[in-house]
C-alpha cells in the first residue's frame, strides 16, 4: 500500500474485522487501556508471564508455547476511544505481511471504544485468513522471506486517533504463499502459514498519531526454556521414585566400557 504524509499526521488505511468480540473482564495494564493476549484454539488464555522492561509505555511478557497449536491474537481496547493497533509476528506485520518496525504508516487494524477483537491469522485477503500456529523457526511464515530478526514475538503497538482529517491516499497490498510446512523444529519457535479461514473485513479512514501510545511485547517459547531463564519456577518431576534413581544405574561403582561410551555419545 502507499500512505500520505502531511503536517497533520498520517494516513493509514485500517481493517475492521466485522466479526468482533464484546470486551470482557481482564488483566488492565496500568498505564495503557490496551491489552493484548495469546488464546490457543486448545488450551485457551495462555497465561503470561511479565518481566522487567526498561522503558516507559512498554510491556514485555512470556507465554509457553506447543508446536503445531493454531493461536489467536486478542486486543482489547478499554478506552473511550477508538484507537488504530500494528499487529506483527515474527517482525511481519499480521496484514501486510511486510517487515513491522511498529509505525504509524503501516497497515493496521481498528478496535472502536471497549472493543475487542480477536485475529487468528495472516489477512490475505479482505474476507480471509491463514491461520497462526507454533512451529519450528524453518517453517515460519518470516523464515520464508529470509526474516529471522525477531522470531518468536508478538508485538503490538498502540496509536490514537488525530482528529483533523486529509485526503485518503491510494493503497496495494502484496502476499506471497509459503511454500510448504516442514517437521523441521529450527532453533526455537515461529508462526506458520496455517490452513485458510473466512474473516470478514472492511476499509477504514483513519489518521494516527505520529507517537504510539504504547507497546507490547510477548515472547512465546518451551516450557523448558523458560524453566531454564528462571521466568518460571518448575519443580522437580514428583513422578521419579526416590528410592529408585534410574540416574545412577550403576550405584556409584565403576561403570562398563559400554556404558562409558554411551555417556560420552
Amino acid at each position: 500500500m502507499t500512505t500520505g504524509r502531511s503536517t497533520q499526521g498520517i494516513v493509514v488505511i485500517l481493517f475492521v474485522v466485522l466479526f468482533s468480540i464484546p470486551a470482557s473482564a481482564g488483566k488492565y495494564s496500568g498505564y495503557s487501556a490496551v491489552d493484548m493476549e495469546i488464546v490457543s484454539d486448545q488450551r485457551g488464555r495462555l497465561h503470561d508471564f511479565t518481566v522487567r522492561s526498561e522503558r516507559r509505555n512498554v510491556e514485555r511478557s512470556y507465554v509457553i508455547a506447543k508446536y503445531d497449536e493454531r493461536y489467536r491474537i486478542r486486543v482489547s481496547n478499554r478506552s473511550n476511544r477508538r484507537i488504530g493497533v500494528v499487529v506483527a509476528v515474527d517482525g511481519r506485520n499480521i496484514i501486510s505481511g511486510k517487515k513491522s518496525r511498529l509505525k504509524s504508516n503501516e497497515r493496521m487494524y481498528l478496535l472502536g471504544p471497549f472493543e475487542t477483537q480477536e485475529f487468528g491469522g495472516w489477512r490475505t485477503g479482505r474476507n480471509r485468513t491463514n491461520r497462526f500456529y507454533f512451529t519450528g523457526m524453518e517453517d515460519s511464515y518470516a523464515a520464508d522471506w529470509g526474516d529471522y530478526t525477531a522470531m518468536g514475538v508478538v508485538a503490538l503497538s498502540v496509536f490514537q486517533e488525530r482528529q483533523q482529517q486529509v485526503n485518503r491516499p491510494n493503497h496495494k497490498r502484496r502476499h506471497k504463499k509459503n511454500s510448504g510446512r516442514s517437521k523441521n523444529m529450527g532453533r526455537g519457535f515461529g508462526t506458520g502459514f496455517g490452513e485458510q479461514h473466512w474473516s470478514p473485513s472492511r476499509d477504514v479512514h483513519f489518521v494516527a498519531e505520529k507517537r504510539a501510545l504504547s507497546k507490547k511485547f510477548i515472547k512465546y517459547e518451551y516450557r523448558s526454556t523458560l524453566c531454564r531463564k528462571g521466568i518460571i519456577s518448575c519443580r522437580p518431576n514428583h513422578r521419579q521414585n526416590r528410592f529408585w534413581n534410574e540416574n545412577n544405574r550403576n550405584d556409584g561403582y565403576a561403570p562398563s566400557p559400554s556404558w562409558h561410551f554411551e555417556l560420552r555419545f
